[in-house]
Order: C-alpha cells, then sequence, then structure tokens
C-alpha cells in the first residue's frame, strides 16, 4: 500500500516539478521582469542602499514595537532560503544536468528576482496586526486581495489551500526533512547518535519559537550574516587555492550551458534540456522565489513604502542563489568532485575533503548545521502565520508550536522516502494558488510601484502605510 502510494505522489511530482511548475515560475518570472520593467536590473543599487545602507539600525519610523527592520525581515527571509538546497541541491544539478545546469541556476535566480519583488509588495499590503505584531504573507493577499476578482468564496478558498499546503510543506515535513539533514551531517562528521542530535535541535529551535517573531528576527540577524560570511571565506580559499582553473570552469559553465556534448557531457547523457531542467528547478527550490513562502517575513517589516521591502526581498534572492549557491557550484567544480560518480549530496562533502583534508567533512558539517537551523525557525514562522490566518486562537499557535518539536525530533530517526516525495508534492502545489494571485493582482502590483515613482518625483510624501486590518 505505502508502495503504491509512493508511485502515485513520485509520479504527480514528475509531471509537477518536471515539467508545470518550472515553467510558470520562469513564465511568471519574465512576466514582472517585462511588467515591471526590470526592476531586479534598473533598481538594483537602490536595493542594496536599502538593505546595506543602514543594516543593524532599526528603521527611524518604527518607534511602536510592531515590527522588525527592513533588515531583520531579509535575514528571516534568507535564513529559510538558505539550506540544504544549497549545499545538496546544488551538487545535484551539477551531477545531473552539467556543469551548464549553473548558468540556468542564474538565468532562474535572475527572473526569479522580479517574482519575489512582487511578493513582498503585495504581502507588505495585505499584511494584518494581530496582538501588537504584523503578520502577512500569500494567504492574506489571497483572501483580501481576489474576492472582487473571483468572489470572496473562491478567495478564501485558494488561501485556505494554500495555508495548510505550506504548513505541511515546511512546518511539519520540511523541518522533518531539515533535521534529518542536520542529523545526518553531525553523525558523519562527529559520530553522534540522530535522536540526540534532535533533541538539542528541538530544545534550541523551542526556545526561539517561544520569542515569537520578534526573538526569530534577531537570532536570524546574528546567524544568518555569520554563517553566509564563514561559507563564503572557505569558498574564496578555495578560488586562491584553484586559481589556475577558474577561467575553465567558467568556460565548462557556460559551453555546458548551450552544449553539454562540447565538455564530455555527452559521454553522461547529459543533454541542454536536462542542464535547464535541473539547474532551473534546483535554482527555483533554493531561492523560493514564487513559492509564497519568504512573504511572511516580509510582511513584518515596517517600512516607509512597500517597493522598499520589494527592494529588500530580491537581494535576498541575489544573496542565496548568485552568492551561496555560485560559491558551492565553484567548491565542487575547482575540486573536480563532479568527475568522481558520486550521489549528488555526497559531492559537495567530498569537494570539502579534497580541499581542506579530514577536516573538510566537518566544516561541511558545522556549514549544513548552520544552514538548516535557520532554515527550520524560518519555515516554522512561515506555518506559524498561516496558523493565525486560520485560527484566531492562541492555542492554535501552542499546538503548532509543539507539533513541529516533535516532527524535528521524528525527522532525525531515519530518512522515509514517502515523507520527502510528500514534502516535494506539497511544496509544489502550494505554489500554484500563489502564482494564479500574483498574475491576478498585476495590475495593484504595478499601481503600487507607480506610487513608490511619483513619491519619489516629490508629487507626494514618500511615506506610505497601506491601511493595516487589526485583530486583537
Amino acid at each position: 500500500m505505502l508502495h503504491m502510494l509512493e508511485s502515485i505522489v513520485n509520479g504527480v511530482n514528475d509531471v509537477l516539478w518536471g515539467y508545470v511548475l518550472i515553467y510558470a515560475l520562469v513564465g511568471v518570472g519574465v512576466f514582472f521582469t517585462i511588467y515591471l520593467g526590470c526592476p531586479q536590473l534598473i533598481r538594483f543599487g537602490p536595493a542594496v542602499r536599502q538593505v546595506f545602507g543602514r543594516l543593524y539600525k532599526d528603521h527611524p519610523t518604527d518607534r511602536d514595537g510592531h515590527s522588525i527592520s527592513s533588515f531583520q525581515a531579509l535575514a528571516v527571509a534568507i535564513s529559510a532560503q538558505v539550506g540544504t538546497g544549497n549545499i545538496a541541491g546544488v551538487a545535484t544539478a551539477i551531477m545531473a544536468g552539467g556543469p551548464g545546469a549553473i548558468f540556468w541556476m542564474w538565468v532562474s535566480a535572475l527572473f526569479g528576482m522580479s517574482t519575489i519583488f512582487a511578493e513582498a509588495m503585495l504581502a507588505q499590503q495585505y499584511r494584518k496586526e494581530v496582538a501588537g505584531k504584523f503578520i502577512g504573507g500569500p494567504a492574506f493577499y489571497i483572501s483580501k486581495g481576489l474576492a472582487g476578482i473571483v468572489g470572496q468564496g473562491t478567495a478564501r478558498f485558494m488561501a485556505g489551500f494554500f495555508a495548510v499546503a505550506i504548513i505541511i510543506a515546511l512546518g511539519f515535513i520540511g523541518n522533518m526533512v531539515q533535521s534529518n539533514s542536520m542529523a545526518s551531517a553531525v553523525q558523519n562528521a562527529f559520530d553522534i547518535n540522530p535522536l540526540y542530535v534532535g533533541v538539542v535541535i528541538a530544545i534550541l529551535a523551542g526556545l526561539i519559537f517561544i520569542g515569537g517573531i520578534s526573538r526569530i528576527a534577531r537570532v536570524a540577524q546574528l546567524v544568518v550574516p555569520f554563517m553566509a560570511f564563514i561559507y563564503i571565506v572557505l569558498a574564496i580559499i578555495i578560488l586562491v587555492t584553484y586559481r589556475s582553473e577558474i577561467g575553465p570552469m567558467f568556460e565548462h559553465i557556460i559551453v555546458g550551458a548551450f552544449n553539454p556534448e562540447a565538455i564530455g557531457g555527452g559521454v553522461l547523457g547529459v543533454t541542454m534540456k536536462e542542464a535547464i531542467r535541473f539547474g532551473v528547478a534546483r535554482g527555483l527550490f533554493s531561492n523560493e522565489a514564487g513559492m509564497g513562502s519568504t512573504p511572511h517575513a516580509h510582511a513584518t517589516a515596517l517600512v516607509a513604502h512597500p517597493v522598499l521591502q520589494g527592494f529588500t526581498a530580491f537581494i535576498g534572492v541575489f544573496v542565496d542563489t548568485m552568492v551561496i549557491c555560485t560559491a558551492t557550484a565553484l567548491i565542487i567544480l575547482l575540486t573536480g568532485a563532479n568527475q568522481l560518480g558520486l550521489d549528488g549530496p555526497l559531492v559537495t562533502q567530498q569537494a570539502f575533503q579534497i580541499a581542506f583534508g579530514d577536516v573538510g567533512p566537518k566544516l561541511i558539517a558545522v556549514c549544513l548545521l548552520f544552514f538548516a537551523f535557520t532554515t527550520v525557525i524560518g519555515w516554522y514562522y512561515f506555518g506559524e502565520s498561516n496558523i493565525r490566518y486560520l485560527i484566531t486562537s492562541p492555542k492554535g499557535v501552542a499546538v503548532y508550536r509543539v507539533l513541529v518539536l516533535l516532527f524535528i525530533i521524528v525527522g532525525t530517526l531515519g530518512k522515509v522516502d514517502l515523507v520527502w516525495s510528500l514534502s516535494d508534492l506539497f511544496n509544489g502545489i502550494m505554489v500554484i494558488p500563489n502564482l494564479i494571485a500574483l498574475i491576478l493582482l498585476r495590475k495593484e502590483i504595478k499601481h503600487i510601484l507607480r506610487d513608490y515613482d511619483r513619491r519619489r518625483q516629490g508629487k507626494v510624501p514618500v511615506y506610505h502605510y497601506p491601511k493595516v486590518e487589526t485583530e486583537k
């Protein structure tokens, strides 16, 4: 029975992720890139200044304690984006699609930046205030924004469908995947019982969960820059060590993107179609652009205008894919770990072994521990936002919190293929109502952007706070 269910789920995933969602996510990204006037390129400079100009300082308008800073919201978003996909996912893309998959990963990130720009603006526009804190996300902008377009009943159904799917996909099953990855890495590197790892992770995570978004944001603000810095430093060390190979490596990436056979990809059966498929799929899975997850973090920030948080959001995709994923790709390709015939997840570990010797597996285990743990706290909060959408009682959040901690512990006890397949399935189906909402609300998205431009031109004051629904 379980075997049959697993076969059905895998069949649906092959169609969903192999064809439907890749084209849908990239298509929406291309549409918003054109429709909004290439914001990820034209407005990249202002976005960098918005994110890093006041790095650890509170926004001057944040005086009432209702929100977190723009950078803290970015840190929470990146904490969720940067996970096992940045280590194992990149390796899998290279092994299945050749070095050229990295080029298509970059392309998917470029278009994904415009999609997440739109998501963040809507999250700001339709957020609500609950118990003195802002919350928001796709369920909120679907139920409110689409009510006048598709009808209130349909909008509520789509919002509820999304909320349930993301709670299962990220809060429960997704966090099982992350805790399993952490436990496996620690066991392989330090020979520690996975159950002990799971209990420690659950205790640490629980202490953070209790503090709500404010504590999650503070932890993310401290940990995310640190973990990114350490990983990038390791990549730079490898770049310096293998500097003579950098030119040929980039040549392999570009040539492999369009003609894999020219660099020996034909021997492995790699085609341009596979390079595109695996590069795009792993890129989108890593940066989560269009999936509807990170808008929950961006809804919480108090900024002068929704567009400013849109800027912050697409910088998150840039950091995740163009910086972190590229660092992983450089580590793998420069060390030649992709030529050893290993399975995807083992490739990055072997690359660290080649580059750093016996300490390599321990380094990758520590990096994976940081990446996966921050993903756990980010995904927990995304699920909590949707629990608050579905259930107004505080007891609902308490029950959800306990369940997540149990799933974290259970996830360390062993990999069950069906659970991993279900994770992919729910990750996929939650995307559909979000993409539909983005397309149907395209005119409002463009109106928000035009409003910002008018304010910047001095026609009206730049500060613009959307009307926020308040719930005690």
